[in-house]
């Protein structure tokens, strides 16, 4: 969302934005309301304009038609998201068959897919582990998608060391560590929530897995909301707690009126649930970072 914003203030309106930033209804209206415009494909982005791709990622194919269709491009990729690409680009390289653990349809899965196209295939879900054909059974890995649920991950991951013992492991967790933390929280929760509401788009792969993830945990039910207004007072019928938690992009304002909406109703008092501490702040993309410094510099010249 502030890479979006920065892009505004510093180009102006409009800034093609392909696919949406963040899987969030509310940040997607906001930023449209501010001259974001949103589209699916390059071709819709007018020749000469500014077009940013998401934090989802994007194939190389993507890059090349930005080229073509002479697009200033912003590449707000998920630094997560690029080590993966990164990883499926070096496998590819040493010839290995690459099983990618994803949700077919996704754009993080169409983007990684896209750097190795020939070598990588898409497992979704232990269903799909029996119909996966590998050249050489001595060198296979697997690769995630960074938005899934960690325990979903490693159940298909199991059933692919059974079919496939040399199986490598990526050098790192390539769950995402926001998505990682509030589904530990999440499992805490739902042990004692008799309901647990998770604020977040239907579109956002991390904030469906926590309402999974809670209901597994022992929660006796758990929905997905985008904002405090679609709760139905009936949920609350019997229930003595409430947990509340959000997906990895949604913006804190939207927890706050759900938290506000619960006190009003006799659920005023709170207890925080943290299971580690995030410090990691990500930068600017380089090309708004490089355009920011040269304004600064040629300020910093006429005073």
């Amino acid at each position: 969302m502030i890479a979006v914003e920065k892009a505004l203030e510093q180009y102006g309106a409009p800034v093609y934005v392909r696919h949406e930033i963040v899987h969030n209804k509310y940040v997607v209206q906001t930023l449209e309301r501010k001259g974001a415009i949103f589209v699916e494909q390059t071709a819709e982005v007018p020749p000469g304009s500014i077009v940013m791709f998401s934090a989802h990622g994007v194939a190389p194919t993507v890059h090349e038609e930005a080229k073509e269709g002479r697009l200033a491009t912003i590449d707000a990729t998920c630094p997560l998201v690029t080590k993966v690409h990164k990883e499926a680009i070096r496998y590819a390289n040493e010839d290995f068959d690459i099983l990618l653990i994803g949700h077919e349809g996704h754009e993080e899965v169409i983007g990684t897919s896209g750097e190795a196209p020939d070598h990588i295939q898409l497992v979704d879900g232990p269903g799909d582990v029996e119909k996966v054909e590998v050249r050489d059974p001595s060198k296979v890995v697997w690769l995630s998608q960074t938005t899934l649920s960690v325990d979903e991950t490693m159940e298909t991951v199991d059933a692919l060391k059974e079919k496939f013992p040399l199986l490598v492991s990526p050098p790192s967790d390539d769950i995402c560590y926001a998505t990682q933390n509030r589904q530990l929280a999440v499992k805490q929760m739902g042990a004692e929530a008799d309901l647990v509401i998770v604020v977040g788009s239907r579109n956002s792969s991390n904030s469906v897995r926590l309402v999974e993830v809670a209901k597994l945990a022992g929660a006796k039910e758990a929905y997905l909301v985008d904002f405090a207004e679609e709760i139905d007072e009936a949920w609350l019928d019997g229930v003595a707690t409430v947990g509340v938690t959000s997906g990895a992009s949604v913006p804190e304002v939207l927890v706050e009126g759900v938290l506000e909406w619960l006190a009003q109703r006799g659920f005023e008092d709170v207890e925080i649930v943290k299971a580690a501490e995030e410090s990691i702040v990500f930068s600017l993309p380089k090309e708004l970072r490089r355009d920011l410094r040269a304004e600064a510099a040629a300020l910093a010249e006429q005073q």
